[in-house]
């Protein structure tokens, strides 16, 4: 059986691996969870005089380090001067030097979240007139490449880490006391906190250069490591160590001191017993409690670690969402880091340390818990991240969460199947029982059946012993009056060969001799038969043993409830890595709410740049009547600078009451009749409740354009209204 399970589980795991694999690098580059909402020039405006300083706003507090700014001429030159200044709230400011002359300039920006993550980014404006410049703005950021992927496969390694570690002793201390002793679960544990361990160390060493150049060289640099010493993050990631220094004495106690009171309990108890051993007295219940205990608050600090310092620390209700992601993190450690300790169990723990059916339905209990409490703390962290049920589709970060929550749905619907596993190998004991129940109601019969067996066992027995009694009397009396015949013989020869007076002493004394080394050779014999029994009978008792406990174990392995489970929980163990990868990209994923908010904010920005130069815009209102249920409203577009070339577009729905809408589709079409052209089809996307936009929208000429807007209010509901602008 296990010959036959083995290619197909090593199979498995490579897919899982291949899979986190693939989300792990499709992780980076990371994004931003601090984005630029709007600067002083704006980006692509262009102004009539050289100004005094460049400001820059973005959607939350940001470090800023001396080179995080920079403004290059077109050349490539730099021409800020000084460090960047925080005037207010969440806007920084460089200055520049004076008499700058026309041309294109280009602004490049290099800092760090709130929430730990850099953020990186370049515009460009221009003084009097565009120019060409020499300058990318597409450069690679930090957190792309080497160091980047390198950091994003840390965090990855870190949670895993902290999900073994915790999840695997919580197995033991709630859930499963003898596993304490055995020795695959302990690796189990020790490797989840030795991963942890190097994780921290790794992301300590890389997030210097993550933040800053993105260059390997850089990983060693001590100067930057001990600006990350000082930052929030590496603050966290020192407390993180120094919690795993308390681990480490918890693990050693754990399969120390608790793993030697830890009772081998049988492998199947009764459903009344809900503990996870036997009690074993004041001392053990002392030292369960205080592990339990210990554990928690280690474990509790580890997880804060990481709510202090991304996305829970910053933000709406910073103060409640901080517990709320500890707890969840715990509740993901408990759930999926026992199920990895479950699995191994069920596959590496020895014939005389089974999984018994009430460790599993423990665990069942305590992975339920763990389910509910996630949910609870997930459904208001997607809340306060995404903000809106658009956020879940439009943005990147709401696509995850979906990811994420279908993941979740597939590993409850096969713990559902491990739970029906579970319960039919309880039934499977209970009918034994009632099996052995059976059997013992009639005690008397079977009590009779035996002595009647047991005395005509012995009465065989005695005859057959006194029918080989007699068998031997009369081989001995035989024998010896074969010796006496044999005796008296010799004597007789004897004598008439030796002088008269010296034959009867000699014979008598060779007689003698001979008897005494027949006698010796006899107990020599019977010692080497005896001494060559007792190894033979030590030999076979360890063969028996072996050959038992195999037997044991191709039963164990055969019972088809058994295997069931094991498939069951290695199929939940491989959803649960991927979902573990996509947990990790999901952190690394601006949210939802601050992607949304940057792009209403970004097309307010350009809107008013655009419109503050007296460009001309075009705005248009046309209400709609589509026929269906909320079918009526109004539609207004905005259509910036209306010059032949790229312009910004912005669709606005109303309802009839004034107050923005959604609708499934809004869709438009450009046509210049007089020149036979269009219609010119165009795709806003949706930025928020009621608004839509488009950029860089191609108008080939001037002239008289009809412009066509197409809404649909349901499946079945739309309709085109229409006029006409006079672009250029």
């Amino acid at each position: 059986m296990t010959q036959t399970i083995a290619p197909r589980v090593r199979t498995l795991v490579l897919l899982i691996l291949a899979v986190a694999g693939a989300l792990l690098a499709g992780a980076a580059p990371v994004s931003a969870h601090a984005a630029l909402t709007g600067s002083d020039p704006a980006q692509g405006a262009v102004v009539d005089t050289a100004p005094s300083q460049v400001s820059l706003t973005f959607s939350e507090p940001i470090a800023v380090g001396d080179d995080s700014v920079r403004v290059l001429d077109p050349k490539g030159e730099r021409v800020d001067k000084g460090d960047p200044a925080n005037p207010s709230g969440t806007t920084y400011s460089v200055r520049l030097v004076s008499g700058l002359p026309d041309g294109t300039y280009t602004v490049a920006y290099q800092v760090v979240s709130a929430d730990s993550h850099p953020v990186a980014g370049a515009f460009t404006f221009s003084i009097g007139a565009p120019s060409e410049t020499t300058v990318s703005v597409s450069a690679q950021g930090s957190d792309d490449g080497l160091v980047g992927w390198l950091y994003g496969f840390g965090r990855y390694v870190s949670y895993a880490g902290f999900v073994v570690l915790a999840g695997g002793a919580a197995f033991v201390l709630a859930c499963w006391a003898p596993g304490a002793r055995v020795r695959a679960v302990q690796r189990l544990v020790v490797s989840g906190w030795l991963a942890l361990t190097a994780a921290t160390l790794g992301l300590l060493m890389l997030r210097g250069s993550y933040t800053t150049s993105g260059k390997v060289g850089d990983v060693f640099d001590l100067e930057l490591l001990g600006d990350v010493l000082q930052s929030k993050t590496g603050a966290a990631l020192v407390s993180r160590l120094l919690l795993l220094a308390a681990a480490a004495l918890f693990i050693a106690v754990l399969f120390g001191a608790y793993a030697r009171t830890a009772d081998a309990v049988e492998p199947y108890r009764d459903a009344e017993d809900d503990g996870g051993g036997d009690d074993g007295g004041p001392d053990k219940r002392d030292l369960t409690f205080g592990l339990a205990l210990g554990g928690t608050v280690v474990a509790a600090g580890l997880a804060a670690s990481w709510a202090m310092s991304e996305h829970a620390s910053q933000g709406l209700q910073a103060g409640v969402a901080m517990p709320v992601d500890v707890v969840h993190l715990l509740a993901v450690a408990a759930w999926l880091g026992g199920l990895t300790a479950l699995l191994v169990a069920l596959h590496r723990a020895p014939v005389e340390t089974p999984v018994g059916r009430d460790a599993v339905r423990r665990f069942s209990r305590l992975a339920f818990g763990s389910v509910v409490t996630l949910a609870v703390t997930g459904v208001y962290q997607s809340w306060r991240q995404l903000g809106s049920w658009s956020a879940f589709t439009d943005t990147r970060y709401g696509q995850l969460l979906l990811v994420k929550i279908a993941l979740v749905a597939v590993m409850v619907a096969v713990a559902f199947l491990s739970r029906r596993w579970t319960r039919r190998l309880a039934d499977a004991r209970v009918s034994e029982a009632a099996e052995d129940a059976e059997r013992t109601e009639a005690p008397e019969r079977v009590e009779e059946a035996v002595r009647a067996e047991e005395a005509e066992r012995a009465e065989e027995a005695v005859r057959a012993e006194a029918t080989e009694r007699a068998e031997e009397a009369e081989r001995a009396e035989a024998t010896e009056r074969a010796e006496a015949t044999e005796r008296a013989e010799a004597t007789e020869r004897a004598e008439e060969k030796q002088p008269a007076g010296t034959a009867p002493a000699e014979a008598s004394r060779t007689s003698e001799a001979s008897m005494a080394i027949e006698a010796s050779d006899a107990s020599d014999a019977e010692k080497a038969e005896a001494g060559q029994d007792s190894v033979r009978a030590a030999q076979l008792a360890r063969q028996r043993a072996a050959a038992e406990a195999a037997r044991q174990k191709r039963l164990r392995d055969a019972d088809p409830n058994r295997f069931g489970l094991r498939r069951s929980v290695l199929a939940e163990a491989g959803v649960a890595v991927v979902l573990l990868a996509v947990t990790t990209v999901l952190t690394q994923t601006e949210p939802g709410r601050t992607e949304q908010d940057a792009r209403a904010a970004a097309a307010t920005s350009s809107s008013a740049s655009v419109t503050g130069q007296g460009s001309g815009a075009v705005s248009l209102t046309m209400p709609f009547d589509t026929g269906g249920k909320n079918g009526k409203g109004v539609v207004s577009i905005d259509l910036d600078p209306a010059q032949a070339g790229d312009n910004a577009l912005h669709v606005y729905v109303e309802g009839p009451d004034g107050t923005p809408v959604d609708v499934p589709e809004v869709k438009m079409a450009l046509t210049l009749a007089a020149q036979n052209i269009g219609p010119l089809p165009v795709a806003p996307d949706h930025v928020t409740t009621g608004h839509w936009s488009a950029t860089r929208v191609q108008i080939p000429m001037a002239g008289d354009w009809k412009v066509e807007v197409t809404v649909r209010t349901s499946d079945i509901d739309q309709v085109t209204v229409s006029k006409n602008a006079q672009i250029g």
